[in-house]
């Protein structure tokens, strides 16, 4: 599938109707999420099983779903979130599992974990929680992260080691009062990790 067929299914997925601020809920826009998911297809790391990590309401776990994985399951500690990732799954067709889990309570094993954690801006260190989790649980792994961020990912992750990585835009639009444009366009970092 091509990255723009993928994208304009993805503008199907409906977002958070309240996101937490604590919690950082950001949607990941379609076009980023086509984007990152069609890079790691090029890459022929969608062929197995996919963790989504902080699924929010779905929308990386549902487009890997789409390029072929064989079994996605998106975590989050959010039921409603998780509410709306199911019925989003059940409007494009596909077959994704949707877990109520505590970041910190995520097992098994995924060939890719793919995730946009938490940037930091609410809670330092929030995203912390989401690499360990990664790292425990695969041996690939996809993740967004704020401009700025290669020293201490590189850092954090150990004797994993980047393979990839690059910048690119996230738009977020207005989500809370602290917000003062209606789209603010963030710099981030996307990176392919591997243990």
């Amino acid at each position: 599938m091509k990255q723009r067929k993928l994208e304009i299914l993805l503008e199907q997925v409906d977002a958070f109707d309240k996101p937490s601020a604590s919690l950082e809920q950001y949607a990941t826009p379609a076009l980023l999420a086509a984007e990152i998911l069609h890079f790691a297809y090029m890459k022929g790391d969608l062929e197995g099983d996919v963790f989504d990590l902080g699924c929010g309401t779905g929308m990386l776990a549902i487009g890997a779903k789409l390029l072929g994985a064989q079994k996605v399951v998106g975590f989050d500690v959010d039921n409603k979130a998780l509410e709306i990732a199911r019925k989003n799954a059940e409007k494009l067709g596909v077959d994704v599992e949707f877990v109520h889990n505590d970041i910190f309570e995520v097992d098994g094993h995924a060939d890719m974990v793919i995730m946009n954690p938490p940037f930091g801006a609410q809670a330092k260190g929030s995203d912390r929680p989401f690499l360990l989790s990664a790292l425990k649980t695969s041996d690939v792994i996809y993740s967004i992260h704020n401009c700025g961020s290669y020293d201490f990912i590189n850092k954090f992750i150990g004797d994993a080691r980047i393979t990839d990585w690059y910048i690119t835009t996230f738009p977020i639009k207005r989500t809370f009062k602290f917000h003062k444009k209606e789209v603010e366009m963030v710099k981030v970092e996307i990176y392919r990790i591997v243990r």
